[in-house]
Parts: structure tokens; sequence; C-alpha cells
């Protein structure tokens, strides 16, 4: 969460915008812009997100709908509300709760996460994208950035970035090469197994601070995983659910070694300490903030409702 700069907009359709939710300057690429903001009467609080420059509006207002139908399935950030700001273009917004974009986690962590959070969220991450692909759909979004940590399980965000970059791919998506997968980089259309291999950055990145890591790097936990969804054919590939399956066996012999843990049933290993102190921060900055307000007007009360 940092202050918002002269170029940031003040305000996007009902909303004004209290800070960027994304590192500005030394983080990972977010292929949206995203804010947190609060609309104007202070009732509601939300996490907004706008296209990047260059980008295909139309195309990427299409996503937008498109997340906003698929906000039931497991894990994606619940989009609730779409919109088209004549100053602005295409924005969406989702329900606010406090959420440290991946990349985020790990500067307050100081580092690699713990191996047993990691396969915790390679499961959550694999199940979403299991519910995803079996309605027919692909991702074509994820990498580091795109991966929110909340106290309740990751939400993954991004949807359809790559389709909206439209010709030169990631690169005008704002998405990270490294994530993308090789035959997506040659011109072929986003598939599930693409995801798959996204994920397999996402959790070499979780776990070494590098999305395309020498093997030896990664964790011996994640190791066979993780090569195996970054193998250039899609073929040698796993699919999402037998990807799920591998990582929470893992995930299983991991923590039968460190005795059992106290989110048990909501995530299965608790955050970890000085990442869900930034949390805690960030909510009361958000709560504490106040909307700015014309001159000699009364300032709109923080309610952060919503």
């Amino acid at each position: 969460m940092e202050h918002l700069r002269h170029d940031d907009p003040a305000r996007i359709g009902p909303y004004v915008l209290l800070a960027a939710l994304d590192a500005r300057d030394g983080g990972r690429p977010s292929p949206d812009r995203r804010y947190i903001a609060r609309r104007a009467d202070g009732d509601g609080t939300v996490v907004l997100c706008l296209p990047r420059p260059r980008s295909d509006a139309g195309r990427w207002s299409a996503e937008a709908q498109g997340a906003h139908r698929l906000s039931s399935v497991p894990g994606f950030l619940p989009v609730h509300e779409t919109g088209h700001d004549p100053s602005g273009g295409p924005w969406y917004a989702a329900p606010y709760a406090p959420a440290l974009p991946l990349p985020a986690a790990l500067a307050a962590h100081r580092g690699p996460l713990p191996v047993a959070f990691v396969l915790a969220l390679g499961v959550a991450l694999a199940r979403s994208l299991t519910a995803l692909h079996a309605l027919g759909a692909a991702h074509a979004g994820l990498c580091p950035a795109a991966v929110l940590i909340t106290s309740d399980g990751p939400r993954t965000t991004e949807f359809g970035a790559v389709r909206t970059a439209g010709p030169g791919g990631a690169a005008n998506s704002g998405q990270e090469p490294a994530s993308v997968a090789p035959e997506q980089l040659t011109g072929g259309l986003p598939r599930p197994l693409g995801d798959v291999y996204a994920l397999g950055t996402v959790l070499a990145y979780a776990s070494t601070g590098h999305t395309v890591p020498e093997s030896a790097e990664l964790p011996l936990p994640l190791r066979a995983s993780v090569s195996g969804c970054l193998a250039r054919d899609p073929a040698a590939r796993p699919d999402a659910a037998r990807l799920a399956a591998e990582l929470a066996a893992a995930g299983d012999a991991t923590r039968g070694a460190a005795g059992s843990t106290v989110l048990d049933g909501v995530f299965p290993v608790p955050l970890p300490a000085r990442v869900a102190a930034e949390l805690v921060r960030q909510s009361a900055e958000v709560l504490a903030a106040e909307l700015p307000s014309p001159t000699g007007a009364p300032t709109v009360p923080a309610t952060a409702r919503g």
C-alpha cells in the first residue's frame, strides 16, 4: 500500500482513491493498476482495478465482466461492480479486505516464505484453477503480483490480462513474461496448462524469490511439482487437479513433521508473523484514512464500511 502520486486519478466513478495497492518502485509488475478506494459518501471500501496504458480497453472491460461472472469460483477476487468512467476508462471493484500482493508479502517477510505456507498456497491456487478449468476457461494472467494474500487464504486477480493485451501479449499486459508459458509467448492461445506453468512460477517465486529458479534452488518438498509445472512441453505438465493433489500430499507430510497448526479448516498453516502484522497495519491505515474534501467543507469520516 503506497501513497498516491500526482499522475494517479483522484476519483473513478463513485470512488475516491485512498492509496495504491502495489509497490511502485522495485516491485514486480501487476497486470492491472490496483487501488484502495472508498465511496465519496464514506460508505464502502473497495479494491479498484484499472487497465494499464496501452491495454485494449474494450477487451479489458470484457474480461472484467468475465471476472464478475466467475466471482463464485473459489479463490477468485469477488468482483461485484464494473463501470466506465468518462475520464479514466473502464474499471472494476471488489470488496476490500486487508490484502498483500505476493511480492509485498515476501517483502514483509524479508525473504522467501516458509515451505509449509507455500505448499498450502499452491494447493489453494491449484484448486481454484481446477474449478475454473472445469468451466472451460483459462485464467491468462496469473503471476506473482496477481496473487493477493489475505487472512482467509489467497485470492487470484488479473483475469484475462494476456488476452487483454492483444498483440505483444505479456509485454503490454503488465504480466511478467517469465510467468507466460512458452507456447503463449510464441503466439498460442491461453490454455489451462499455460495457467499451470504460471502457477509454477508463482510457487517458485514464493519459495525462492525467483520466478524461474534452478531446480536445486527449490525446497525439496516443492521441487518435483514446480519443475513439472515449468516443463516447456505442455503435455509434460500436470493438470491443476493433479498438481493440487501432489502439493496436498507434500503439505500433509510437512505438517505431519511439524505438528498441527492454528488455522486448520480455514487455511492449513498460519500466516507468517510479519505478513500478518503488515495486514493489520494496512487495515489500520485504511480505517484511519480520511477522504479529501472541498476547501471549507467538513472532512468525510472514514467509516471504512463494506
